[in-house]
């Protein structure tokens, strides 16, 4: 056990000093930070640490503009405008929705209000008593009872069980007001997670969300999540789903990334084996997903998704060059997979960076020699 502990602090120290290494006859050598030979990523036009955008995993501008203003004024109807005129059974309606409600879900967190302090996130609660006919204020509500639940309560207790039946009756609320919007039933999905659905209840629902939208990315995640191994399936069951989706992927859909998705969602959690990341299975579905990142379409919502991911195995499979092209398109913004699942996603995201701006430049990589 002591030599396992000491080889786990061996490599956590090399993770730390990677960033700090420069070029000389091929290999990596250790140089003091701030050495003029140290890889930096300020060298190649990449945001600063401290100015990475956590809330979005790639720009929306539009979205970014109402936030601001619904936060600084606490008028709901900017947002409202917005989902109207948002098509519909597309993947950016369905990010539009999770961000408005985690944008409430986080003030109601930051203020929870008091005798003499209105709650975060009133603009919300007002949407619906004011527009209780309004799809998207609907949509928006019932995403924001799942993360309510998801940050306040623990799975399994009574608490959590009674947030998630609201937040399924918001989803049966919002489905009615939009009987052809895949996303309220995407949303109960996280319902079906967390209340544990039975295999044939789930299946009734995956069914209702291919009627509207066969290959919605956002649905696809979910499921898979769902049919995980930590959750309510197996490892077996996870790749199954997510190789059975690329495989009746048409070209340009990025359902062919799915695969390292499911690959993500199994990691041991302590790897000390190099190699891995190298392996058959891994190396198939990183060429799958950079396959499904360049057939399609630039303008995709999903697609900062895939590239945010890519750029995690990239990095760990010391493909450098590959990686600092993912680099090129995602940078600024990191609220994306793997980084929001740590405490601090913009150093999670700046750290792999380093990494890969060291690796490059370690392999005879510049900023002349990175295409634009």
């Amino acid at each position: 056990m002591a030599i396992l502990w000491l080889l786990m602090a061996l490599l956590m120290l090399g993770f730390v000093l990677l960033p700090f290494m420069r070029r000389r006859r091929g290999v990596i050598e250790q140089v003091p930070p701030g050495h003029p030979d140290a890889a930096d990523p300020a060298d190649y036009g990449f945001v600063r640490q401290e100015e990475l955008d956590v809330r979005l995993p790639g720009p929306d501008e539009d979205l970014l503009a109402v936030l601001e203003l619904v936060q600084r004024t606490r008028d709901y109807r900017a947002a409202a405008q917005l989902l109207a005129g948002t098509e519909t059974g597309g993947e950016l309606r369905w990010q539009r929705v999770q961000a408005f409600a985690g944008a409430a879900a986080l003030e109601l967190q930051q203020r929870p209000g008091g005798v003499h302090e209105t709650p975060g996130g009133q603009w919300l609660r007002v949407w619906r008593a004011e527009q209780p006919k309004d799809a998207g204020g609907a949509a928006v509500h019932a995403e924001f009872l799942v993360q309510q639940a998801w940050r306040t309560a623990t799975p399994g207790t009574d608490e959590f069980r009674i947030i998630m039946e609201e937040a399924r009756d918001a989803c049966a609320q919002a489905a009615l007001l939009a009987p052809g919007d895949p996303v309220p039933y995407v949303i109960e999905l996280s319902v079906a997670r967390g209340l544990a659905y039975a295999p044939a209840e789930f299946d009734q629902l995956w069914l209702k969300i291919l009627d509207r939208a066969p290959l919605h990315m956002g649905a696809h995640l979910a499921a898979l999540h769902h049919w995980c191994e930590k959750w309510h399936g197996s490892r077996e069951q996870a790749y199954s789903f997510a190789e059975a989706a690329a495989a009746r992927a048409p070209e340009g859909s990025l359902l062919a990334a799915l695969p390292l998705f499911a690959v993500f969602e199994h990691l041991p959690e302590v790897n000390l084996v190099a190699s891995f990341y190298q392996s058959e299975v891994v190396t198939k579905a990183i060429h799958g997903a950079l396959h499904a990142v360049h057939a399609a379409r630039p303008d995709d919502p999903t697609l900062p998704h895939v590239r945010h991911l890519l750029l995690f195995f990239l990095v760990r499979a010391e493909r450098w060059a590959e990686a600092m092209q993912q680099l090129i398109h995602v940078d600024g913004h990191v609220g994306a997979l793997p980084w929001t699942l740590t405490d601090d996603p913009a150093a999670a995201f700046a750290l792999h960076r380093a990494l890969a701006v060291a690796g490059y430049e370690a392999n005879g990589g510049s900023p002349a020699s990175l295409p634009g």
